[in-house]
Order: C-alpha cells, then structure tokens, then sequence
C-alpha cells in the first residue's frame, strides 16, 4: 500500500519536548508539531492518549513572562495560586521566574448535548524552563512560536531550516486593519461586542488595526471615499448590515473602486438587529452561528481567508446604489422601517411589528418584471469602468498548560475583557479613534450627493422599456421581495440554495389574495426555509432565481422600497447582478 506524500508531510514532526505537570504525580506529555497540528500525547504503562489541536483552529501564539507578584498578606496559606503573565518588556515582569511561557490560542468544535456544533476558545500554554537562563528558554520558546505562526498562515517550512529558527528571525505581519465601528447599530452594543469579544481575539493573533468608530449618519461611506484606504490589507465593519451598505457605496464613490475591490477584502462582524450578511456566510460555510454569532465572523478576519461576493446594482428615477443583501417592497419592507422605533430590543423588533402588520395587512398596486437566470445578463470577465449617468441606456476559555521543568497550576487569561480604552493600544502599531474626537478624516457635507463609479449597466435605463425577453406580472402584491444571500437576518433562512457568488438573485413573490393564516405560515417558515421548498397554496407564493428585475409601484399609493434595509425614494426601482464584484472574509 503507498503512503500518500502529502500525508507524509503532515505528519512530519517539525518540533518536539517534554512537558511536565508536577502539580500531578507521573503527568508526562509530549507535544509535537506537525504540519497538521500541535499533538497533546499523554503516556503512561497502562495506555496512550493523543489529542491533535488543528492549525486551522489555531489562531496566534505570544511569548510572555510571569508577573510580578504584588505584596499581599501571607497569614493564609494558599495551595496554588493563578500566574498572571506580561510582555518581556514589561516593568513588571519577575527577574526570578526565568521561564518563557509559549500561550497558543486556538478555537475547537465541542461535543455538546444537541446535535449543533460549538466553537469553544482552548489556550495551551507550554513553560519552557529547562535552561537557566531565560534568554536560553525564550529562544526555544520563540522557535516554536515562529513555525507555528508560519503554519498559521499558510507558508512553508522547510525541514532543513527547522533548527535555524531562533529569536533572531522576526516575523513580520504584514497585515494591518480598518475597522469601523457603528456604535449605535441594533441595541446599541456594537463597541461593547469590538471590545470584549473582536479585540481580544486580535490580541491573540498579534493583527494590528485603526479603530473609528461612527460619528453621524454617513460617515463610513464618506470615510472609503475620501481616505487613502490602501494604508490598509483589510476592512472590518463591527454593527449591522447598514453599515455594510455605507463602506460598500463609499468605495463605489471612487473613480479607484476597482483596485480597491479587488485588493482589499470587507469583514462582517454583527452587531446590528439583523445581520442578513453575516449569517449567511456562516451558514455557508457551515460555521456554527449560535449561541456565539460574533466568533466566525472573527476567525475568518484573523485566518484571512477571502471569497468572492457577488453585488447588485440597482437604480432609482435619482440615484445609483450598490447592494449586498436584498431590495424589498411591501410586508418585509415595512416591517424593516416601521419596527425601528423598537431598535432597542434589537432582533426581536421584527416579531413583534410582523404581528402588526399581518393584523393590518396591506397590499400594493403595480408591475413587477424580470429577466429569468437562463437569460445572461453581465459578462463575469467584463471589467468595463465607467462613471455611471442615472437612468442611461448605457448604464470562557478552556485552557492546557504544560511545563518542561515545574508547574504553577492554571494560568488564567492575560486580557481583561473589560478593558477600558487605553486597552486597545496594546497592540503593535493599533491605533483608536473615539466619538469625540475632531473630524479629522471626513468633513460632513451631504449638500451634493457624490458621483457615483462602477462597473456598466447591462440593462436599459429604469424608464426605458424593456426587452421582450422580460416577463411581467401586473396586479396587487402583498410583497415583492428579491435577495442573493441565504439569510436576510439572523433567523430568517430566505433563500436555501443561494451561495455568496452564484451569480444570481432569488425574487420572492407574494400576490394579493393570501389570507392571513396562509401569510402566517409564511413568515414561520422563513427561519427554516421551508416556504421555499414547498409550493405555496393556489400558487400565491414563488420563489424565482432571476438575474434582474424591475418594480414599477402605482404611484397614486404610498409605500416603502428599502434596499439592504435602508429607506429609498418610492417609485421604479430595478437591480441586475454582477457576480463576484467584491471579496469578504470567510471562515
């Protein structure tokens, strides 16, 4: 039988020591490091247990030094006590403790009683002290900690320069983030969610950043089109799909919107009520989203892995906007804008207003049109730029801790998670930039709405006619509602074949005539998607994957058309889709 080479090499032992668990009589580990991972082997007489810790799951590894101790009352005797540790350069680092602490943080699946997967935060912290000096100890520390964080990022490790790693090479990151943060988004917990559950995993990874956060309506969208956004590899948007929709449309304000799209990938970490985008790419990518939503969303930005996202473009009577989520008319649509007074009970908002207004259902008079997905629309070689002209033809950690020499017990976690401000400038090379500072990156001027860039529309203008090639439907619609992600909120599954570029859009029709009860079992379907998997009654209810459409709403009546949640003028509005446009970051 051959043994596969690719196998071979991850199993190749890359390093290995002896630990030991002194607090433990006879507890010997080994570890080893493979391509594949870091390997826990216990051994006794009796048996042998290995655990594997993936790479995959490995976020960042640092090397630290115990703390200090302060001086306490020692009239009671202590059996152990929690090792609390710092940067070498700290003043407060122990001169006696010569060990050099290796803490590798890694997040693995855990077995739980239900049949959904859990992500859980494991630190294992190797103690290298089996030298008498701590230079000795850190340099076999720090030999580690660079193959493992070449490992992590995907590079490769020869095995003839394995014992030539010492603390002489510097890893260099390369990667330094924007994050912009929205602290009012959904229930107003945006900044606390960055703070205690996006920074420090951060930390953890050793990623430097620039943090702003929000200061008006518009400022992430004039923010990407009047900074030099190449200063950054990546942007982070931590706050709801709203302000998702503003980096988008602030880079399409760029005559350079291509090089920035194609360069610089867009992070989505929920912090708003719905959080359609960033549900949909766990769901994707099978990443468990609850009871956790923020941490794939997290382990995709550190592990910078990237996929392309199909947009839409969709045009107004007065404006040209991008979209990444949905455009809607009717029941959803009026849910979005009308339950914002209760933004305060964050999800729950759209329970609650979806009973008002099936109570007092509405329906609305016009022409729906569509090209269906068998009729090609956009080239996905085109890479046609031009500046588009407005209705143009053209258009709580688990943790291992393992010692070469002698053991302290339990070492608890080195980031307090309620950190106050001055917490965010640990890290290298990040910075902050708070509410009340000046506005020194934007001016807010919404007197002249930017131009705004992109690829060419392929469709005539939103009052020009259309091609025979176009079907319609003409009536009282209850709600028309087209989205090209799986979900359009956290527990709203509209879409269950959509991926993130599939080049197409899912148009949900829903025509006057359906009773109440039936509109009921629609909207309790949609958080598991089985109004699309099982034809409606009398037909009322279709799903159609479409690669444009149009809406032309009887404008003697009065209503609300949102695209990716947000209020647009009400009147003709349609939307083409361009596929893989942009780049997100993925699990």
């Amino acid at each position: 039988m051959e043994i596969n080479k690719d196998d071979q090499n991850l199993n190749q032992i890359l390093l290995e020591e002896t630990f030991y668990v002194l607090t433990k009589k006879h507890c010997v580990f080994k570890v080893r490091l493979t391509r594949q991972g870091l390997h826990l082997i216990k051994e006794s007489e009796e048996n042998r247990k290995e655990q594997v810790i993936p790479i995959k799951d490995v976020v960042g590894c640092r090397c630290l030094r115990s703390k200090k101790q302060s001086k306490k009352c020692v009239c009671r005797i202590s059996r152990s006590r929690s090792l609390e540790v710092v940067e070498e350069t700290s003043g407060d680092l122990d001169v006696n403790d010569t060990s050099a602490y290796l803490y590798i943080y890694a997040y693995l699946f855990q077995n739980t009683k239900s049949s959904s997967k859990k992500r859980e935060r494991t630190i294992i912290t190797l103690r290298f002290r089996s030298f008498d000096k701590f230079e000795d100890n850190n340099r076999e520390a720090q030999r580690w900690r660079t193959i493992i964080k070449k490992l992590i990022k995907g590079e490769s490790v020869p095995n003839s320069s394995i014992l030539e790693f010492t603390t002489s090479h510097k890893l260099k990151e390369n990667r330094k983030l924007l994050v912009i943060c929205n602290p009012k988004s959904g229930a107003g917990k945006a900044k606390d969610i960055f703070q205690q559950k996006v920074f420090p995993v951060l930390q953890e990874a050793e990623i430097p950043f620039d943090l702003y956060l929000t200061k008006h309506a518009n400022y992430a969208r004039e923010f990407m089109r009047t900074n030099n956004l190449f200063q950054w590899t990546g942007i982070v948007t931590v706050g709801g799909d709203g302000i998702v929709f503003e980096v988008l449309n602030g880079i399409f304000e760029r005559c350079d919107w291509s090089d920035v799209m194609e360069s610089i990938p867009i992070g989505i970490v929920p912090g708003g009520s719905g959080n359609g985008l960033a549900r949909s790419i766990a769901h994707y990518y099978s990443e468990p989203y609850l009871p956790t939503p923020i941490l794939p969303a997290v382990l995709a930005i550190v592990r910078n892995h990237t996929e392309c996202m199909d947009l839409v473009r969709v045009e107004t009577t007065c404006q040209i906007i991008f979209s990444f989520l949905s455009v809607g008319w009717g029941l959803l649509s009026d849910i979005d804008i009308e339950s914002e007074k209760l933004r305060i009970l964050g999800g729950q908002r759209f329970t609650i207003w979806s009973l008002a207004r099936l109570i007092g259902l509405r329906s609305y008079g016009g022409k729906l049109w569509y090209l269906p997905s068998d009729v090609p629309v956009v080239d996905k070689n085109d890479d046609l730029v031009f500046a588009s002209t407005l209705g143009s033809n053209i258009d709580i950690p688990n943790e291992v801790n393992l010692e070469t020499k002698t053991g302290r017990g339990r070492v608890g976690s080195w980031y307090s998670a309620n950190s106050r401000r001055s917490e965010y400038f640990s890290a290298t090379g990040s910075s902050y930039q708070s509410t009340t500072d000046s506005m020194d990156a934007t001016s807010h001027n919404t007197s002249e709405r930017p131009r705004m860039y992109g690829p060419a529309s392929q469709i005539p203008g939103v009052l020009a006619p259309l091609p025979t090639s176009w079907k319609c439907i003409s009536g009282r619609f209850v709600l028309v509602h087209a989205s090209y992600q799986s979900h359009l909120g956290e527990d709203c599954l509209f879409a269950p074949e959509a991926t993130l570029n599939d080049g197409r859009i899912w148009l949900l029709i829903v025509q006057a005539g359906a009773t109440r009860s039936q509109l009921l079992h629609f909207l309790l379907g949609l958080s598991t998607g089985a109004h699309a998997t099982k034809k409606s009654q009398d037909g009322l209810v279709q799903l159609i994957p479409v690669n444009a459409f149009r809406i032309e709403p009887d404008m003697s009546e009065e209503g609300y058309i949102t695209v990716d949640g947000e209020l647009v003028e009400y009147g003709p509005v349609q939307a083409e889709i361009f596929p893989s446009l942009c780049k997100v970051m993925v699990p």
